[in-house]
C-alpha cells in the first residue's frame, strides 16, 4: 500500500514539474506584444492612415513616445544649461499647434536655430494629422517612402535627423541613448513598450514617431458646423463661401475645400510669392522637374490663427500680411502653379469687409481641444 501511495506521489510530482516546465517554454517562446492602441478615425477624416509596417500604435509605445517628445536630454546633453537642451517640444509646442510659434521664448519672431547656432533652413512646419499624409514631409517632400536613400524615407527618419542635424539638436544617436540612460524610469517603459529594457535609437524613432500619430486636430467650430453640431455665423459663412470658390478667394484647390477637412492636399505648389528662385530645398530639388522651381507644399490650415510665422521662409509674421499677400500681391512667373487662378490680376482682389469674412472662416479652424489636450501635453 505505501509504496502505490509513493507511486502515485512521484507521478503526480513529476506531472507537475513538466506541467510547469511546459507552460515556463510556452511563456518563454510566446512573441512579446504591446497593448495596441485604437486609432479612432475623426468622421469625415480619411480613412487610410500611414503607419510604418514595422512600428504599429501601441498604447506603452506612445506614453513613451510622449515622454521623450518632452525630455530635454533627448539632445544628449548631460548637463544643467537650459541654453544646451533641446527636446522635439523646444520647436514643436502644443500650444501654437505643435509649431514655433512668434511668442517662443528660444526662438524670437519664430526664427529657429540648432544647438550648433546655425539656423534651420527653412520655417518650422507643425505637427498634426500627419498619419493622413502620403505625399512627404517637410516643405518640399524630401523624405518620402521610395526615396533612394534608405535614411529619407519615414516619419522615424525625421526623428533621426532632428537628433543629428547641426540646425536642430546637433548631437548623435550614442549621445541621446547615454543621456537617456541617466533616467531610470526609462528602461521600464523601454521593456513596456517593445519586451526588453534595452534603449537604443531606433527603439527612441519609433517611439516618438508613435506619439506624433497621435497628434489629431478634429474638434474645431468647423468641424462641429460640418457635423451639423455647430452654426456658424453670417460672416463665417460668407468667408466660407469666399473660401471655397474660384469667384472667391480661390483658396480652396490647395488648401481643401469641401469633403477635405485636413485642410491642405499636403502637394506642392509655386503659389507666385517670388520671382527669384535660388533656394536650394525647394521641390525642384526632390523631383529635378522644371515645374516645382519655387514650388513647397501646402500646409493645413487648420489652427493656422495660432501658428505663425508663415510660409516656407517665415516671411510673413501675422495672417494679416498673408491675406494680404494673396489678395494683392502675387508676382508671375513662368512657373507659377497654374491653379493660381488670380495671377493676371495679382491676386483676388476682395474688398476689406470681405477680408474680415475670409479672416472670420479661418478662426473657425482653431481646434482649442487639440491646443490643451492634456494627453498631448508635457507628462
Amino acid at each position: 500500500m505505501k509504496r502505490k501511495i509513493h507511486f502515485i506521489y512521484t507521478f503526480f510530482l513529476l506531472f507537475s514539474l513538466f506541467w510547469l516546465l511546459t507552460c515556463e517554454k510556452k511563456k518563454i517562446d510566446e512573441p512579446f506584444v504591446a497593448t495596441p492602441y485604437l486609432f479612432e478615425i475623426p468622421r469625415y477624416f480619411p480613412t487610410n492612415l500611414h503607419i510604418s509596417i514595422d512600428n504599429p500604435l501601441t498604447v506603452e509605445g506612445i506614453e513613451l513616445g510622449r515622454e521623450l517628445f518632452y525630455d530635454e536630454r533627448l539632445c544628449g546633453y548631460l548637463g544643467s544649461n537650459p541654453d544646451s537642451m533641446m527636446s522635439c517640444a523646444t520647436c514643436h509646442v502644443q500650444a501654437n499647434n505643435f509649431d514655433v510659434g512668434m511668442n517662443n521664448p528660444r526662438f524670437p519672431n519664430g526664427n529657429t536655430f540648432g544647438l550648433s547656432g546655425e539656423p534651420t533652413p527653412h520655417n518650422t512646419m507643425p505637427l498634426i494629422n500627419l498619419i493622413f499624409n502620403f505625399e512627404g514631409y517637410f516643405w518640399n517632400g524630401m523624405i518620402y517612402e521610395t526615396n533612394p536613400n534608405p535614411q529619407q524615407r519615414s516619419l522615424e527618419d525625421i526623428v533621426l535627423m532632428g537628433i543629428v542635424a547641426p540646425h536642430e539638436m546637433n548631437s548623435s544617436p550614442e549621445r541621446a541613448v547615454n543621456a537617456l540612460k541617466q533616467n531610470p524610469k526609462y528602461f521600464s517603459m523601454f521593456k513596456k513598450a517593445f519586451g526588453t529594457d534595452e534603449i537604443n535609437i531606433s527603439r527612441i524613432q519609433k517611439a516618438i514617431t508613435q506619439f506624433i500619430c497621435t497628434l489629431i486636430s478634429s474638434n474645431s467650430k468647423f468641424d462641429r458646423f460640418y457635423r451639423g453640431e455647430e452654426l456658424l455665423t453670417d460672416a463665417e459663412m460668407r468667408g466660407y463661401i469666399l473660401f471655397s470658390t474660384e469667384e472667391g478667394a480661390d483658396c480652396f484647390h490647395c488648401h481643401g475645400g469641401d469633403g477635405n477637412l485636413l485642410f491642405t492636399t499636403n502637394l506642392y505648389y509655386n503659389n507666385a510669392l517670388s520671382i527669384v528662385f535660388d533656394d536650394p530645398r525647394d521641390r525642384f530639388a526632390v523631383t529635378h522637374n522644371n515645374k516645382d522651381i519655387g514650388a513647397y507644399r501646402a500646409p493645413s490650415l487648420r489652427n493656422c490663427m495660432v501658428s505663425p510665422p508663415y510660409m516656407h521662409d517665415g516671411r510673413f509674421k501675422t495672417i494679416d500680411e498673408v491675406l494680404n499677400f494673396y489678395n494683392l500681391e502675387l508676382q508671375f512667373s513662368s512657373y507659377v502653379n497654374p491653379l493660381m487662378h488670380k495671377i493676371e490680376n495679382g491676386g483676388a482682389l476682395l474688398t476689406p469687409s470681405q477680408i474680415a469674412d475670409l479672416k472670420a472662416f479661418l478662426n473657425t479652424l482653431t481646434d482649442n481641444d487639440f491646443l490643451t489636450n492634456p494627453k498631448y501635453s508635457k507628462p
